[in-house]
C-alpha cells in the first residue's frame, strides 16, 4: 500500500478502454498474528493460497458497458458452490447497482494469473474478495465524478443507488450514460475508499443464486450443453483393473461400421468410439473386444491396502506414565464423482486446440494439454464452463486431456463424457487411511495428544504442488513434501491439550486419488472427536461441557454452545438412539455438529430397495462461524451439503476393492447419502459475522458432520465405531461385470417408478 493509505482505501487502475474498465490495484499486508502453538494460528492452507494469488491479484476488470449492465469475467470455477452470485453481490454493493445487473462469466485459462486461478481450499472469497470490490469501487467513483462534470455539481451533491445517479435537484441518470465518459484513454493509478461494513445492503444479507433460475428450467450451460460445430458423442472403452493399458484389439474394423459409429481409436486410456449418439457409443464399447495390460494396483483389495498401510505407520512413541486414551481407526476408498459426468469438448485442430470443461486448475490443464498436443501453449485456448459438482473431482482435467487426444488423433471435435461406470472405477477416490491416536491425561488436565493419520497416497498434481514449491522459503514447516505440507496447514487440534503433535505418512501410489472436500480434515477430525468423547467418559465428563471446557477461544464455544441450546443437548432419549456432538475449525472459521441418531433395531434392519438400511440420523443442528458473512443464503445452502457429506462419509458411502478394481460402478451401488438417511430436521445457524474479513466456508461443514454422526454412534450402541462408514462391511449390490467395462443402457424405466 502507499504510505498514507486507511484501512479501507487502496490502489486501483483505470484501464485504458471506450468503456469503463477498473482493476484492482495493490492490497493490504497480511495482518500480524499473536504467536500460537497451533501452526494454523499462524499460517494455513488458506494462507499459502491467498500469498500465492496476492501478486496477480490486480489482473481483474470491472467493465461498465453503456447499457448500464456490469460484467465481470470470474478466474474461479462455479461448480455449484455459488461464487458467481457471492461474487455478483461483492460488485453490486460497491457499485451501487442491482445484483440482476451484474453479469458473472467464467475466466478463460490465463497462464498469466499463475497461482491465481485455481480453486480449491475453500480460498475464492477469501482471495478475491478485496480485489474484486477495489475495481467495483473504482468504477463507482469514475462514474459520480463524470456524472459530477455532465451535471456541473459537486460530487459530494450526488447519489448512487441502484444503478442510478442523482443530484440534489432531482437530476438522474443511469451510470450506462456515463460509462463511456468515466473510461480512460490510458491506463491510471487512482485511490479509491471502499464502502464501510456498517453501510452493506448487500454484502450480508441473504440472496438467491443468479443462477437459480437457469438451472431449474434447464437453460444453465453444462459443458455437454454447447453446441460446438461438429462435436460428436465420444465415449472410452477402459480397463477392468485400475489404469490397465490396452495391449490389442480384436474387432476395431468391426466396431466402426456399427450404426451411427463414425470413429473408434486407441488412446493412451484405452479406445474411444464417436459416435452420433451416447447411446450408440455405449453400443460400441460394449462391442469391443479389448486384450487388456495390467495396472497399477493389480490383484490389491481391500485388506491387502490395510496391509500396506500398517507397514508404513509412524510410531507414536513411548507410552507416558500417566493414564491413556489410544485408538485406531479405519476409513475405506470412497468416490469422487460429481453429479455431473466427467466430461469435456474439445476442437483440435494441426495449429490449436480449443476445450471446453468445468476446470478448477485451467491454466494447469492448459500446460499439459498442450504438451500432450504438442503444441505451443498459446495455441490452445481453455474455456471453463459451469460445472454440475466437484468435491475436489474437478481439480483434474482428465476428460479435457482424453477429449483433446481423440480429437487429435480423429482430426474431428468430440464431445467427450464418461460413464458413470468409468468415474466409479477408474476416477478420483478419497484415499483409503488410518488414524492413530494418543491422549494422556491427568486428573481433570490433559498432558499431550498426538495423531498418527497414514493414507494412500493423495495426487497433488492439480496445481496446489506448484503453489506450494513456489513458497516453500517462506513455509515455517520447511521442505517436508507436498502432502505433508497440506495437512500441517489444515489440520489443527482446537482444544488446549497439553504438547500436541500430528504427523501424516503415505503410502500404496498407483490409485487414482485426489482432494476430495475437506481432504485429510474429515478423517482426522472424527477420529480426534470420537477420542475427545473417550476422554470426556474417563474423567467423568459430560461430551459437551468437557469440550467447552478445552476449547482455545470464545468464538469456538460460542458455535458449540449454539448447537447444544437449540438442539437441547442431553435431552432424554429412547434407548439405542442418542445424541453426537462435534467441533471443527479451518481457514479462520469454526463450526459445531449436533446429530441425534436412531440405531434401533427397528431403523437399522428396516427393507432399503437395493440399498443397505442402517442407523438414520434423524436430527442435525449446525452452527458456523465463518467471520463475515457474504451470502447467508449461499453459507446455509453449501452447509447443508456439507452435512449430506458428512453423513455418507460416516454411514453409508465406500468403495470396494478386490482384484485391482473397485466393485461399485455407479451411483445405484454407490451410498452417497440417500432419502431415507437425510434428517427429517435440520437446522444450519449463521452466526452473526464477527470479523471484517470473511473465512473459508466451502469445506467447513463436512468434518464436524462426520464426527457428530461417529460420536452418536458410539453413545447409542456403547461401543466406539473404529471403521468407516459403518456399513462397509455389507455388500449390498451385486457388481456389475468388467468386461464390458459398462452395463448396457436402461431399458426398465417405467417399472422402477416408485408408484408402480
Amino acid at each position: 500500500m502507499r504510505p498514507g493509505l486507511g484501512r479501507r482505501r487502496f490502489l486501483g487502475y483505470v484501464l485504458a478502454a471506450p468503456t469503463l474498465v477498473t482493476a484492482a490495484g495493490l492490497t493490504p499486508a497480511a495482518r500480524a498474528q499473536v504467536p500460537s502453538p497451533e501452526l494454523t494460528e499462524l499460517l494455513d492452507l488458506n494462507d499459502v493460497m491467498t500469498a500465492a494469488a496476492l501478486p496477480t491479484s490486480g489482473l481483474i476488470a470491472v467493465e461498465v458497458g453503456q447499457d448500464g449492465t456490469v460484467s465481470f469475467a470470474l478466474p474461479r470455477a462455479e461448480v455449484g458452490q455459488g461464487v458467481t452470485t457471492s461474487t455478483a453481490m461483492l460488485i453490486a454493493e460497491e457499485l451501487a447497482v442491482p445484483v440482476g445487473r451484474v453479469r458473472v462469466t467464467l475466466a478463460d485459462a490465463r497462464a498469466e494469473l499463475v497461482f491465481n486461478q485455481l480453486t480449491g481450499g475453500s480460498n475464492t472469497t477469501i482471495a478475491t474478495y478485496t480485489p474484486i470490490r477495489v475495481a467495483a469501487a473504482l468504477a463507482r467513483s469514475r462514474l459520480l465524478t463524470a456524472a459530477a462534470a455532465d451535471f456541473g455539481v459537486a460530487v459530494a451533491d450526488l447519489t448512487l443507488r441502484d444503478g442510478v445517479i442523482s443530484d440534489r435537484s432531482g437530476r438522474q441518470a443511469d451510470i450506462g450514460a456515463f460509462a463511456g465518459k468515466a473510461a480512460s484513454t490510458r491506463t491510471e493509478q487512482v485511490a479509491v475508499d471502499l464502502a464501510p461494513r456498517e453501510s452493506f445492503t448487500v454484502i450480508g444479507k441473504p440472496h438467491n443464486r443468479v443462477d437459480a433460475l437457469d438451472a431449474v428450467t434447464g437453460r444453465k450451460k453444462f459443458a455437454m450443453d454447447l453446441a460446438i460445430p461438429g462435436a460428436k458423442p465420444t465415449m472410452v472403452c477402459r480397463a477392468p483393473t485400475i489404469n490397465g493399458r490396452v495391449g490389442s484389439v480384436a474387432n476395431l474394423a468391426e466396431v466402426r461400421v456399427m450404426p451411427g459409429v463414425t470413429d473408434v481409436v486407441v488412446i493412451s486410456t484405452g479406445v474411444a468410439v464417436r459416435a452420433e449418439t451416447f447411446g450408440q457409443c455405449i453400443d460400441g464399447v460394449r462391442a469391443l473386444r479389448v486384450s487388456w495390460k495390467s495396472g497399477t494396483v493389480e490383484g490389491k483389495s481391500d485388506e491387502s491396502v490395510l496391509q500396506e498401510l500398517a507397514g508404513a505407520e509412524l510410531p507414536l512413541g513411548l507410552k507416558p506414565p500417566v493414564p491413556t486414551v489410544e485408538a485406531k481407526f479405519t476409513f475405506y476408498f470412497r468416490g469422487n464423482s460429481a453429479l455431473e459426468p466427467n466430461c469435456a469438448v474439445a476442437d483440435v485442430r494441426p495449429d490449436r486446440a480449443e476445450i471446453w470443461s468445468s476446470m478448477k486448475s485451467p491454466i494447469v490443464a492448459k500446460q499439459v494439454i498442450a504438451a500432450k498436443l504438442g503444441l505451443p501453449p498459446g495455441r490452445v485456448t481453455v474455456h471453463v464452463t459451469e460445472g454440475g459438482g466437484s468435491f475436489g473431482r474437478k481439480l483434474f482435467f482428465d476428460a479435457a486431456l482424453e477429449a483433446a487426444e481423440v480429437s487429435q488423433r480423429i482430426g474431428k471435435p468430440v464431445k467427450l463424457m464418461w460413464h458413470r461406470a468409468d468415474d466409479a472405477r477408474q476416477g478420483r477416490t478419497h484415499p483409503m487411511a488410518t488414524s492413530r491416536v494418543r491422549a494422556a491425561y491427568l486428573g481433570g488436565v490433559v498432558l499431550g495428544y498426538d495423531q498418527r493419520h497414514t493414507s494412500v497416497a493423495t495426487d497433488f498434481g492439480h496445481g496446489l504442488g506448484e503453489v506450494f514449491t513456489a513458497l516453500a522459503a517462506r513455509l515455517p514447516v520447511g521442505d517436508i513434501g507436498f502432502a505433508e505440507t497440506f495437512f500441517q496447514l489444515s489440520q489443527s487440534t482446537s482444544y488446549h491439550f497439553g504438547a500436541s503433535g500430528r504427523l501424516l505418512a503415505e503410502t500404496a501410489k498407483g490409485f487414482n486419488t485426489g482432494s476430495m472436500r475437506n481432504v485429510y480434515s474429515p478423517d482426522v477430525t472424527c477420529a480426534r472427536e470420537l477420542v475427545v468423547d473417550q476422554l470426556a467418559a474417563k474423567m467423568g465428563k459430560d461430551p459437551y461441557r468437557f469440550r467447552h471446557d478445552f476449547l482455545r477461544d470464545a468464538r469456538s464455544r460460542a458455535v458449540l454452545d449454539k448447537v447444544a441450546e437449540v438442539g437441547s443437548w442431553g435431552r432424554a432419549m429412547p434407548s439405542g438412539t442418542a445424541q453426537g456432538i462435534a467441533f471443527h475449525a479451518e481457514y479462520k472459521s469454526v463450526s459445531a455438529a449436533l446429530v441425534e441418531l436412531d440405531c434401533r433395531p427397528g431403523t437399522v434392519n428396516r427393507p432399503i430397495r437395493d440399498g443397505v438400511g442402517g442407523p438414520r440420523v434423524t436430527k442435525v443442528v449446525f452452527a458456523v462461524d465463518v467471520g463475515l458473512v457474504v451470502n447467508p443464503r449461499g453459507l446455509e445452502a453449501q452447509v447443508m451439503g456439507c452435512v449430506m457429506d458428512g453423513i455418507a462419509l460416516a454411514l453409508t458411502a465406500s468403495l470396494h476393492l478386490r482384484d485391482g478394481y473397485f466393485l461399485e460402478a455407479s451411483w445405484d451401488d454407490y451410498f452417497y447419502t440417500r432419502q431415507w438417511n437425510t434428517p427429517p430436521e435440520l437446522e444450519i445457524i449463521v452466526m452473526p459475522s464477527t470479523s471484517d474479513e470473511p473465512g473459508g466456508a466451502g469445506e467447513l461443514g463436512v468434518a464436524a458432520s462426520m464426527a457428530a454422526v461417529a460420536c452418536a454412534y458410539g453413545r447409542a450402541t456403547g461401543k466406539m465405531p473404529t471403521a468407516f462408514p459403518i456399513n462397509h462391511g455389507t455388500l449390498s449390490f451385486e457388481p456389475k461385470p468388467t468386461i464390458p467395462p459398462v452395463p448396457a443402457s436402461p431399458v426398465d424405466g417405467l417399472s422402477r417408478r416408485t408408484d408402480a
